[in-house]
């Protein structure tokens, strides 16, 4: 049977057992419609074809009677044109339109570097540490230092350290804009950082008037559309950040559909409601390292040169010098947002196409700045698929100061990776607007639940440093010595800066 007038096959299968009592609680909880009551028959019957695999009816289904597999039918085998690439060209044959899709890019279009990076240990000429015996630093401060330390007359220290943020752990949580996201997923970012001592930030689409009593622990954004910002609003963070680029879309603007426009979205945007809010892919005051220069100092203005200046750009093959044009721009920090990185929406071809891996950035940027002798000026936050604590320390030992998590952050509050934020119906009550979906997200909860999360990975963190002899972040920092990779090109071996296992 043709589905809807369409030839695709669904992508998964939803089975319902014997065990089923037919409480209905999967269609109260499924918000994409795939379950229903036939009356006819007095039974619950399921549309597989418009099942996203969320997992939400079978978290909730309280005699466990429901399980949903990936649809066991196989096409013809043909090596050069796979089912997933069947399935698109027929999607763009009966819609005529662009493929979205949502979070990360699949790994099987890249290869992951993490994982085939390892960690050096010590043993016995140079001891390991005992974390629960032995005092750990886990706090880190980002930001531009000074090239120089300087003293009165006295001898005293003369404070001249420029604005910085202090993270207690060096661990964020990336930008993820109010509209993208539920206002709850918002609250609940901005109550987790101020318990850790760390930082969320607020996206392009400005900051809703009941979180700005959390300023302390907040980065403001500054994207090509300026949508909600104002003066009060470039004061209310601790730190401003340039969004040029990120992961998921290297050279892609931003865009919010106008259904999701209304309300207090519109009010906290500043644009009217119901009309698409589009960032432009350039800003389009921004042509050079001049022009961002001329940006960098005018928030700077804005604040009374009391907040840090954060560029956000995506990882792409000429990193490291774009890299060395915005340390030189006068900005504070860097965040490199690398091929995997989460995202509301993206187009497919741009998701899984255009950009490189975290990895060999951050390796790349950390050497070009070691090299022109300007690393001390900028800081360092990598972000774009950083998956655990391990991935973090790597990150570090790479280069970067911080990470930033956002994909991690949303799985800790429900989230089960089931690429339809587009859609606009969550099942967990994430990148939702719609009020009885965004009910199912309890900040309190959700704040509790990333609390948890970021103390599990800086625990383990400090058991990892440990392990390695060391005793503090700054000692992880750029500590390439400290790596070896298994499986990897001798190319690739000299991009990140590593040697291989055994040497």
């Amino acid at each position: 049977m043709i589905r809807n007038g369409s030839i695709i096959q669904p992508r998964f299968h939803v089975h319902r057992s014997t065990e089923c009592v037919n409480c209905r609680k999967c269609i109260a909880e499924c918000s994409f419609g795939v379950h229903s009551w036939d009356e006819k028959n007095k039974r619950m019957k399921a549309d597989s074809s418009k099942c996203v695999d969320c997992q939400r009816c079978v978290v909730y289904c309280p005699v466990d009677a429901l399980s949903i597999t990936r649809n066991e039918n196989i096409m013809h085998p043909n090596h050069a044109w796979c089912e997933d690439s069947l399935n698109e060209i027929y999607r763009q044959a009966e819609t005529g339109g662009v493929l979205l899709s949502s979070m990360g890019a699949p790994d099987r279009k890249v290869p992951s570097y993490f994982p085939r990076i390892l960690l050096n240990a010590s043993q016995v000429t140079n001891p390991s540490i005992d974390p629960l015996r032995e005092p750990m630093e886990t706090t880190t401060f980002i930001g531009r230092r000074p090239e120089s330390i300087e003293r009165d007359l006295n001898g005293k220290l003369i404070d001249n350290l420029p604005p910085h943020l202090e993270l207690k752990e060096p661990i964020m949580f990336a930008a993820m804009s109010y509209g993208a996201v539920s206002l709850n997923v918002h609250k609940a970012l901005a109550m987790a950082s101020e318990a850790l001592g760390t930082y969320w930030n607020t996206g392009e689409g400005g900051l809703h008037e009941d979180l700005y009593k959390y300023g302390k622990n907040t980065i403001v954004q500054v994207a090509s559309g300026r949508f909600g910002v104002h003066p009060d609003y470039l004061s209310a963070g601790a730190a401003v950040e340039i969004k040029i680029g990120q992961g998921a879309k290297p050279g892609i603007g931003g865009h919010l559909t106008g259904a999701k426009i209304h309300g207090d979205i519109a009010k906290t945007r500043m644009v009217p409601e119901g009309i698409d809010a589009i960032s432009p892919a350039p800003h389009h005051d921004i042509y050079s390292i001049e022009d961002l220069r001329q940006l960098v100092s005018m928030i700077k203005e804005a604040t009374n040169y009391t907040k840090p200046v954060i560029v956000k750009v995506a990882a792409v093959h000429n990193i490291a010098p774009i890299a060395s044009g915005i340390a030189r721009s006068g900005a504070d920090i860097i965040e490199i947002d690398g091929f995997r990185g989460g995202t509301g929406a993206a187009p497919v071809r741009i998701r899984d196409n255009v950009g490189i891996p975290i990895e060999l950035a951050l390796a790349a940027v950390d050497q070009r700045l070691r090299d022109e002798h300007i690393r001390s000026q900028i800081s360092i936050i990598a972000s774009g698929s950083i998956r655990n604590s391990a991935d973090a320390a790597k990150a570090i030992a790479l280069g970067a100061d911080a990470v930033s998590i956002g994909t991690a952050a949303l799985c800790a509050l429900g989230c089960h990776l089931c690429a339809s934020c587009q859609t606009g119906k969550c099942a967990w009550g994430i990148a939702t607007q719609e009020g009885d979906l965004m009910k199912r997200l309890d900040p309190e909860k959700g704040a509790e639940r990333l609390y948890n999360l970021v103390h599990a990975w800086k625990r383990e963190i400090e058991e990892i440093m440990g392990g390695m002899g060391i005793n503090s972040i700054e000692a992880l920092r750029g500590n390439r010595l400290a790596l070896r990779g298994v499986g990897l090109t001798q190319k690739e071996l000299d991009v990140l800066g590593i040697k291989h296992a055994g040497e």
